[in-house]
């Protein structure tokens, strides 16, 4: 379904949102991996850290939420390397809500990242792939975007809308060359999980997360997902009908 990349090396890599958690592991192991890694995220000083022993690393921070900052850093990355090869949708925001907790204002900022941020993301690039007439565009959703669950109330419609997003432009950029990747991690101790006050299933470092990132990229499927111990579970529940899924899934979550 798509072209399979097991060797980074001198590979162009876009990675936005690759100050913590997934995105600067997956940085600093694609950089281990020889690849040319542009850092994109709010904090330069993060990024600096992680690019320090590298050479191959360009330091372009900028806002997922604006856009004019993304146009930016994109701008500079295409003045310096003339194209990508890769280009990765890390950036996230996640905060517990249940519907006795919805605040607009909290809500609406999530939106923003997850969702909205990776569009202006897709309209940077997307051009310059269709010109250069390969090159892959890649978004970390989440398995919380299969269907609803307890305390996702804003998080998980944001994920769901970016896999939906993802596979409508499989369906436009694959007849064109152009490969598309969603990666669904489960669980991954980033200090946005560390706000949940329940146990986490399946849990995965960033490190592990960027490792199986990788290895999905050797493949040529259209989803990565991990940890399959737990996705695949996710994954069946997603075909229950609702009159199993909700007592089934109340039972869960109360364990």
């Amino acid at each position: 379904m798509n072209p399979p990349i097991d060797d980074w090396s001198g590979k162009r890599v876009w990675l936005l949102g690759a100050s913590s958690g997934i995105g600067a592991a997956l940085g600093r192991a694609l950089l281990a991996r020889n690849a040319r890694v542009a850092l994109s995220a709010r904090h330069a000083g993060r990024l600096q850290e992680i690019a320090a022993s590298a050479r191959q690393a360009l330091v372009l921070p900028c806002d997922a939420t604006d856009d004019a900052s993304m146009r930016t850093a994109w701008e500079r990355l295409l003045a310096a390397w003339e194209g990508v090869d890769v280009a990765l949708y890390v950036a996230g925001d996640y905060l517990p809500m249940r519907a006795w907790e919805l605040d607009v204002d909290k809500a609406q900022r999530m939106i923003a990242v997850n969702f909205g941020g990776a569009v202006s993301f897709a309209a940077c690039v997307v051009p310059q792939l269709l010109r250069q007439g390969n090159g892959q565009i890649g978004f970390v959703a989440s398995v919380a975007g299969y269907r609803g669950l307890p305390k996702s109330l804003i998080y998980g419609p944001t994920k769901a809308a970016l896999i939906n997003f993802a596979e409508a432009l499989y369906l436009d950029l694959e007849p064109k060359g152009i490969g598309v990747r969603l990666i669904n991690p489960g669980f991954v101790a980033t200090p946005l999980t560390a706000q949940n006050d329940f146990a986490m299933p399946a849990l995965l470092t960033p490190e592990q997360a960027a490792a199986e990132t990788i290895a999905g990229f050797a493949g040529g499927t259209f989803e990565i997902h991990y940890p399959k111990r737990f996705t695949r579970v996710l994954k069946l529940l997603a075909h229950l009908p609702y009159r199993i899924y909700f007592p089934l899934l109340r039972r869960l979550a109360g364990k």
